[in-house]
């Protein structure tokens, strides 16, 4: 009984998780999906989880977005401050499960802030979604809120924690705080992938911020001469998504140990070209 017990241990330490940056627009979406095949037989990936808060025209993101991405096999989403842009959302957020906003937003808002998924073969990991509270409006503090966050999740493998935050050094102390206490703290918002990626002593994978799937053409995603004349006229620009040069920004979490990371690598790849 003690040795199959320890081996079902082993196994469920046993996981693979991708991550992908923030999916801006359509063409962010695409980009994800094209590129989901050539990594999946890359990287065999036990999770995929993506950021998904800018994925519908680059604000918000709708239930038929949010079903589509499922489709294509992601197991989970995550958001941010733009998760309450789309109205037709909010019933949504509240009754599918593999969907998160920021677990710090107040409790009368809609949805919920984690979640846990499952593999095939009986790994589950814990996704935790937080928002900064500098910069971007959270109704309660990132750092205590993350304990009833961890506390909710019940009986996991492996925690995902994506703090949605402008400040680098909330995330960066984020990382510190939690340290040891979950598989990977993967910052995310500012749509520019940081090369700070590393396994910190505890055995957390960390990075800054992971970046944005989408247009690296653009301005973190906006046509870049709309972003240009906003900023030389200082007014009111209508913004669109960029169409130039699609990349996907991620990072692959090995962990071979529960709620250890053995490494973090980063995941950049351009969208694959149309085959003939």
């Amino acid at each position: 009984m003690a040795e199959a017990q320890a081996s079902r241990t082993e196994r469920a330490g046993q996981a693979r998780i991708l991550f992908a940056g923030d999916l801006v627009g359509g063409l962010g979406r695409d980009t994800l999906i094209d590129c989901l095949p050539v990594l999946r037989e890359r990287y065999e990936p036990t999770f995929v989880v993506v950021n998904g808060e800018n994925s519908a025209g680059g604000l918000g993101i709708t239930p038929k977005i949010a079903r589509g991405l499922f489709a294509a096999g992601v197991d989970a989403i995550t958001l941010g401050n733009h998760a309450y842009h789309r109205r037709e959302v909010y019933p949504y957020l509240d009754s599918e499960p593999r969907i998160v906003r920021p677990a710090n937003y107040l409790r009368c808002q809609p949805g919920h802030g984690t979640c846990v998924v499952e593999s095939p073969n009986g790994v589950r990991l814990g996704v935790i979604n937080l928002s900064g509270n500098l910069y971007v409006h959270a109704g309660r503090p990132a750092f205590t809120e993350i304990e009833t966050a961890l506390g909710a999740l019940g009986e996991v493998d492996h925690v995902l924690v994506d703090m949605h935050a402008e400040a680098t050094s909330e995330k960066v102390g984020l990382g510190w705080h939690l340290d040891g206490r979950v598989t990977a703290v993967l910052g995310t918002h500012t749509h520019v992938p940081t090369a700070d990626a590393r396994v910190l002593p505890g055995g957390t994978a960390y990075i800054t911020d992971v970046g944005m799937t989408g247009p690296r053409g653009g301005v973190i995603g906006v046509r870049k001469d709309q972003a240009i004349e906003s900023m030389l006229t200082q007014m009111p620009i209508r913004f669109e998504t960029s169409k130039e040069d699609p990349w996907l920004n991620g990072v692959l979490i090995t962990c071979s140990q529960r709620m250890r990371a053995d490494s973090i690598e980063q995941v950049l790849m351009p969208r694959p070209a149309p085959q003939p």
